[in-house]
């Protein structure tokens, strides 16, 4: 199956993506420290129904990092698209992905024909403070003790447990956080996030949705999962039993017969 891979200079900045398949576009935002290699079970798959794109967002794999100027990520993804020539497609994003799906969504509705929003974050959630008791070590440490220490405490977080246990899974994740730039630890990101945030319009989102969640992912992901079947009009929820937060990676192919029938509909 054909694939093809460019860096296309748009918004002020250079994106690394690649393109398979023809048919109805399907978009692969990756999470937060990983690229988009984090959809390299999906893509033959996906790309045997639909054309897909999936791209590395600003300060990860091989696009640029961040400058001085103030950018969205939102608005990342909607150059890329028309660099492409790619109207609308539906939006599948993972993790701090599923966040830029939904401001995309919110912010060009007539570009996102629907969403899958995978162990998602939202704009504007007020995290537990069992989340930032976690979370906030990592930040400190990039500081402190330099980013190899942050990568190894992010790492260590229960939210990558599950998947850790799976030795291929393991492995694939390691090398993605390897290779992360850690800017983001270290910067104050010129990112501009919705205004209001997305959690105060999750009952303006259009189109069909589908909620992906992994039985075994941290309580605040669950929680957020609940949010968005209470406020989001026409969404669906799938829970992907034994799965953890990368459930894309830990359960692929209970993921992508999940996500392809979602789609066919």
């Amino acid at each position: 199956m054909g694939r093809r891979s460019d860096v296309a200079h748009v918004a002020g900045t250079r994106l690394f993506y690649e393109v398979a398949g023809t048919g109805t576009p399907v978009v692969l935002i990756h999470g937060f420290s990983l690229d988009s290699r984090m959809w390299d079970d999906q893509m033959d798959a996906f790309a045997a129904r639909h054309q897909v794109i999936r791209y590395d967002m600003r300060g990860t794999g091989r696009s640029s990092l961040p400058g001085a100027e103030s950018y969205t990520e939102s608005g990342d993804l909607k150059a890329l698209l028309d660099h492409l020539g790619v109207e609308s497609a539906a939006i599948v994003g993972l993790s701090a992905g599923g966040g830029v799906a939904l401001d995309f969504a919110l912010t060009y509705p007539e570009a996102a024909r629907a969403l899958v929003l995978v162990d998602s974050n939202v704009g504007g959630w007020t995290w537990s403070a069992r989340w930032d008791d976690g979370v906030v070590p990592v930040w400190s440490a990039a500081r402190d003790d330099g980013i190899e220490a942050a990568k190894e405490r992010w790492l260590a977080l229960p939210l990558f447990t599950p998947a850790l246990t799976q030795p291929d899974v393991a492995r694939r994740l390691k090398d993605m956080v390897s290779d992360y730039s850690g800017w983001h630890w270290l910067h104050d990101n010129p990112q501009q996030s919705l205004d209001p945030p997305a959690i105060q319009h999750l009952g303006d989102i259009a189109c069909p949705t589908l909620i992906v969640i992994g039985e075994r992912d941290e309580p605040d992901f669950h929680a957020i999962a609940t949010a968005f079947q209470q406020g989001i009009p026409h969404a669906e929820t799938a829970v992907i039993p034994a799965a953890g937060h990368m459930s894309n990676m830990e359960a692929p192919a209970q993921f992508n017969d999940i996500v392809l029938r979602f789609l066919s509909r």
